[in-house]
């Protein structure tokens, strides 16, 4: 699998090659987000792994993101909780604060590729109210107007999809959306979780599809009778 490694300082470019080298991964380090569009102009990488600075990760996600459709791990100096969501929302799937292990780096890409693999089974999902591709990661209305999400939100139902039915604790939540070093406040998931349902339920203070345990986690409730392609 090939990396694509967007890292402007030379020592650091290096020492993320060699771990993600010594993970088996393929490298291609590229110094500038010029480099980096030529190369996606070229071929398309199974991940990205881009270190820019604090105040441009999301940005720099959300051209990345324009671009291609491939999982983007951005990691920075520290920056705070928002930067990272604001890096998550831009299009990033992951965002890992500086210093970590080159081992910590290797996992959570392991983490995100196999949580953006495409599914070989039920990658469609037809409801009365509501249609999931999940293989293309998109929700649409019953009329066919696609549902837009961002991709912190994006990221949250995909969880929730993996276990349809079922409970997913806050905790687990947390960790694989905003890392382990990341987001624990569950004012910020409420808040997610209340754009989500504006976006989906057809009622959203009635939800039908996204549920609550209080204090919990979340549910994502497939209809009885809903068609899976």
């Amino acid at each position: 699998m090939t990396v694509l490694l967007l890292e402007p300082d030379q020592r650091a470019r290096r020492s993320e090659a060699a771990a993600l080298r010594c993970g088996g991964y393929d490298v291609a380090p590229r110094r500038t987000l010029e480099q980096a569009f030529r190369f996606l102009r070229a071929r398309q990488p199974d991940a990205v792994v881009v270190d820019p600075a604090p105040s441009n990760a999301a940005q720099v996600a959300a051209e990345l993101r324009q671009r291609t459709e491939t999982p983007i791990i951005v990691i920075s100096e520290a920056g705070g909780e928002w930067d990272a969501v604001a890096a998550l929302d831009a299009g990033a799937d992951d965002y890992l604060s500086k210093p970590f292990g080159a081992e910590v780096l290797v996992a959570r890409l392991r983490a995100v590729l196999r949580r953006t693999q495409r599914s070989e089974d039920e990658e469609l999902i037809v409801m009365d109210d509501l249609m999931i591709d999940r293989a293309a990661r998109r929700f649409f209305r019953a009329d066919g107007s696609e549902i837009r999400l961002t991709g912190v939100e994006l990221r949250i139902l995909e969880i929730l999809l993996r276990h349809p039915g079922h409970l997913v604790e806050n905790e687990r939540l947390f960790e694989e959306v905003w890392g382990t070093q990341g987001v624990r406040k569950p004012h910020i998931l409420r808040v997610y979780v209340a754009r989500i349902r504006r976006k989906l339920e057809p009622d959203p203070a009635h939800p039908r599809y996204l549920l609550s345990a209080k204090g919990l986690g979340l549910i994502f409730a497939v209809e009885q009778g809903a068609e899976r392609r």
